[in-house]
């Protein structure tokens, strides 16, 4: 039995598929005809941290690839791009963003993703019921599209996962000023090209003025060990 099937077996508690499966489709693709081996060397110096996940938008070591030229040239249509990383120990949903863009992820390690659409919110508002996992193996690049919500990937193995995070330069960053509201989407602005809901179990970003906007379970994803 392989890593997925018996990760499907530990979670029948939801929707589960692998990123090869027709129904990513909906929520983004996998990448093809570019290399990132280069990234991988200082991707591997890291060491995952136990306590929280960390995320670091911009590492200059990995934006002097020669992949993130060729990202910029076509991939992203001759705009700036950033090339980072995070990594954790998360098993748990937590919250859900999305961009007004594509995010490439870089699976360094096997993870899982949960993902949704921004066409569930209503109200600013989203039923992790509808939340569905991905099961994404070592080595695959994927796109994922503007309107797919996701948030930080759930661990395969105990040690945690690693992953690489590319998108528009600057998305983020803190903003410049508090965003004057025209629209309810516009409660949901949290740092530049990130709109977040987040559970309210996740109290250290509910401080932080995150909105409270998911209802349901926070959902968990279970080892298959």
């Amino acid at each position: 039995m392989t890593v997925y099937e018996r990760l499907r077996q530990k979670n029948k508690h939801l929707s589960f598929y692998h990123v090869q499966d027709t129904a990513f489709l909906e929520y983004g693709n996998i990448i093809e005809g570019y290399s990132f081996d280069e990234l991988l060397p200082y991707m591997n110096s890291l060491q995952i941290p136990q306590d929280q996940n960390e995320y670091v938008a911009s590492v200059p070591e990995m934006e002097q690839s020669k992949v993130k030229t060729q990202l910029e040239s076509s991939f992203y249509g001759e705009i700036s791009i950033q090339i980072g990383y995070c990594n954790g120990a998360n098993s748990t949903l937590n919250g859900l963003e999305y961009h007004k863009s594509s995010e490439i992820n870089v699976a360094v390690t096997d993870m899982v993703l949960l993902l949704g659409k921004v066409q569930d919110i209503k109200n600013n508002t989203y039923d992790s019921a509808q939340a569905v996992a991905f099961y994404v193996p070592q080595g695959t690049a994927i796109e994922l599209y503007g309107t797919t919500l996701h948030f930080g990937p759930c661990k395969v193995e105990e040690e945690g996962f690693k992953t690489v995070v590319i998108l528009p330069a600057g998305t983020n960053e803190p903003l410049n000023h508090t965003c004057e509201k025209h629209r309810d989407e516009d409660q949901l602005l949290f740092m530049k090209n990130k709109w977040l809901l987040v559970h309210p179990e996740r109290e250290v970003l509910v401080r932080r003025g995150a909105h409270v906007g998911i209802e349901g379970e926070n959902i968990r994803i279970y080892l298959d060990s």
